[in-house]
């Protein structure tokens, strides 16, 4: 069983293809990583997923319905969280205000749990502009977490952390784990092979590959067109 399958899907850009024919499945309560070379169409793909990009064709299945035609906030409202790769925050409003909009409450016992979990619970008067990008990522991942999604789409999240901020990102995430599902997209391939139960491979808009973190490492095309190893070296 599946709570997030795609079957086909496919993006193009002005006669250019993104995306094409992806075929996806993640299972409730997996950490499901998507990896791939710069330009391999993952945000493209996440994007699809989430109701802000309209797919070409194809299907996107969410605990089984069909919400390919669905809009972005409609899919959040069923449970569908997803963080971008660059931070989308509210520069002017302080962290707890940040969190209140996410959760659509001005709660800020949630607010401060949420900011808790990420490590920033001292900042939460702060304005989210002063941040440093690495906390910024992080305020943005306790907007997420904070919506309670079923499903946590993090794009790019441990980009700009420092080696604490993502050892305590890696504690989230296994934290979360089990109770949420997550669709990771990260290029630090430690975080990937720590955190992932299951790895899509993405090269060209296409899935090279799928499989358990231990089959990817090995598998030669994955080498090639990603990890940076040859036939001969591998």
């Amino acid at each position: 069983m599946s709570l997030l399958q795609t079957q086909g899907l496919t993006k193009t850009f002005a006669g250019l293809t993104a995306v094409e024919d992806v075929a996806l499945r993640v299972a409730p309560g997996e950490v499901h990583a998507l990896i791939g070379p710069n330009g391999a169409g993952k945000s493209t793909l996440v994007g699809m997923i989430a109701g802000r990009i309209e797919a070409t064709r194809g299907q996107v299945v969410f605990d089984g319905r069909d919400v390919t035609a669905l809009p972005a906030h409609k899919r959040i409202r069923m449970g569908l969280a997803y963080t971008f790769q660059i931070t989308a925050i509210y520069a002017r409003l302080s962290l707890a205000d940040n969190i209140a909009l996410a959760l659509g409450s001005p709660d800020r016992g949630a607010a401060r749990a949420a900011l808790d979990r990420v490590g920033l619970t001292e900042c939460e008067d702060q304005l989210a502009g002063d941040l440093s990008y690495g906390h910024q990522r992080l305020l943005e991942i306790a907007m997420g977490v904070a919506q309670s999604p079923r499903l946590l789409i993090l794009d790019e999240p441990t980009q700009g952390l420092a080696e604490s901020e993502i050892a305590n990102f890696n504690r989230l995430i296994r934290e979360l784990a089990g109770d949420t599902t997550i669709l990771l997209i990260e290029h630090n391939m430690n975080v990937v092979m720590e955190l992932a139960e299951r790895i899509t491979v993405l090269d060209m808009g296409r899935v090279l590959a799928t499989g358990l973190p231990a089959e990817i490492q090995s598998d030669a095309r994955v080498q090639a067109a990603y990890l940076g190893v040859s036939d001969a070296e591998a």
